[in-house]
């Protein structure tokens, strides 16, 4: 990677306004200014952090969050898609009959459906991953089904007038048309999961992040509390820095196509 005059500034000016922030906020805990017993400072979060690193309690919490996050948006993906693609105007009588009631379950607050999802599942770990099913389903089946709607139709009518049949123009024309709309919900679905996992984790989890974050809460350990925040807090950024790459991937890789 080359760098030139803009893109130092575009990095100063895109890391330089967190540094400052870190640096006030640094500054307030050391003189006081932010009460300690309710603001840890960034270098006790740091020093909270590598403890953690050490003593492997990170990768303890970590893995077991990560699993449930994947296995909450795996299940909502494998739903969602074919859902998606069913509800794009395909099946015109299931999106008349089924369409109404997806809009309603769709209002549902997560937070509401607590005791609902303790009631049906229990307090284990299929609980934590229906919570987290629950939110990751909705922004994938949006756009989905946009993606599908956003097909053009002389590109399908097209297709059929050389005899193409509903496979041929799922796989090469649906498929490909929608794919920065599935892209894009497939991005937000799996950063909501991760961030679901404080509330899904009080669910009497005894391990993850969640539960960390809940712990120290409880005992009253505010540089923990801060450090398993923003532990989640990465892990989300991450995750969706992976899949704004893997969608300029596939934008490039179809403009290359196409010439």
């Amino acid at each position: 990677m080359k760098f030139n005059s803009e893109t130092l500034a575009d990095l100063f000016y895109r890391g330089g306004s967190i540094v400052l922030f870190i640096l006030l906020w640094q500054l307030g805990c050391s003189s006081g200014f932010l009460p300690m017993t309710f603001v840890a400072s960034p270098l006790s979060i740091v020093e909270t952090l590598w403890q953690y690193l050490k003593d492997g309690s990170l990768y303890k919490h970590a893995s077991v969050s990560v699993l449930r996050a994947f296995y909450g948006f795996i299940l909502a993906a494998l739903v969602a898609v074919p859902l998606g693609f069913m509800l794009g105007g395909w099946f015109k009588n299931f999106e008349r009959v089924f369409n109404p009631l997806l809009v309603f379950l769709g209002q549902f607050n997560p937070f509401a459906l607590f005791s609902v999802f303790l009631l049906l599942f229990g307090i284990g770990e299929f609980s934590k991953v229906a919570m987290i099913f629950w939110v990751a389903i909705w922004p994938i089946l949006l756009n989905a089904t946009l993606g599908v709607k956003s097909v053009e139709p002389n590109l399908i009518k097209l297709a059929r007038s050389m005899g193409m049949g509903k496979i041929g123009l799922l796989l090469k024309i649906v498929i490909p048309s929608s794919s920065a709309f599935l892209f894009s919900g497939l991005r937000m679905a799996a950063g909501t999961a991760f961030f679901m996992l404080i509330p899904a984790e009080m669910m009497g989890a005894s391990r993850g992040l969640g539960w960390l974050i809940i712990n120290a809460q409880i005992n009253y350990q505010i540089p923990k509390l801060y450090a398993g925040t923003t532990i989640i807090v990465l892990f989300g950024l991450l995750i969706d820095k992976l899949f704004r790459i893997f969608e300029k991937g596939l934008v490039n890789w179809k403009e290359a196509q196409v010439i």
